[in-house]
């Protein structure tokens, strides 16, 4: 696995210890699963998507580093310029991933790093599980990387779609499934690989569901 810069690693790594006591202390952050994660071969950890706390909360859920996917035009917002490439953070267009987002997210993923997206491409409107876009399919087959499960709620509460800041604190729940190694899905159409990650994504977040909602 590459290593980023040092500056780059050491900016990660206070910025996880910092939201990691954050989140556990005051978003009473619950945890399952988490040695489904690979530690050395990567892999796409691929989650449900419900507000825009999703990647620094899948983050901090990971004992490994992530990288994450974001827009391109976020590059470009001062400050932020600065600090997300200094969270592994991939540039992508707006409506798609384009060539080089493509090439990136391969690139990372054969390096054995982990690479989070979320296949049902959008914020949920309303905290449920939208239907998965079949594109993660291509990215998986080509790096021949195992697919990584993973369901996340209590966010939507934070931080729904509809509001354009936080507006309040709920617990989070943020649980990794079991992988789909390349070996399972080389024989399966897109369809139905889509409709078998849909199915763990679905079971994650069930879990998640009854955590916070108990």
């Amino acid at each position: 696995m590459a290593l980023p810069p040092l500056t780059h690693r050491l900016a990660y790594n206070t910025t996880y210890i910092i939201s990691r006591f954050i989140s556990l202390n005051f978003l009473r952050l619950r945890l399952f699963g988490t040695r489904n994660i690979p530690s050395s071969s990567g892999g796409l950890i691929c989650g449900n998507h419900q507000s825009f706390l999703d990647p620094i909360l899948y983050g901090l859920a990971s004992p490994y580093r992530l990288n994450y996917l974001a827009r391109k035009t976020l590059f470009e917002v001062p400050i932020l310029k600065e600090i997300i490439p200094m969270h592994n953070a991939i540039p992508i267009d707006r409506d798609g991933m384009g060539l080089q987002g493509i090439k990136t997210t391969l690139k990372r993923l054969k390096e054995k790093e982990l690479v989070l997206i979320f296949p049902e491409g959008t914020r949920s409107s309303d905290g449920e599980l939208l239907p998965l876009k079949t594109g993660f399919c291509t990215l998986a087959r080509r790096a021949k990387t195992p697919l990584i499960p993973a369901g996340i709620d209590g966010p939507f509460t934070i931080w729904p779609r509809h509001e354009k800041l936080p507006h309040r604190l709920a617990q989070v729940c943020i649980c990794y499934g079991r992988p789909i190694e390349s070996s399972e899905y080389e024989n399966l159409s897109d369809e139905e690989l889509t409709a078998e990650l849909a199915s763990r994504i679905q079971e994650c977040f069930e879990k998640c569901r009854k955590t916070v909602s108990s």
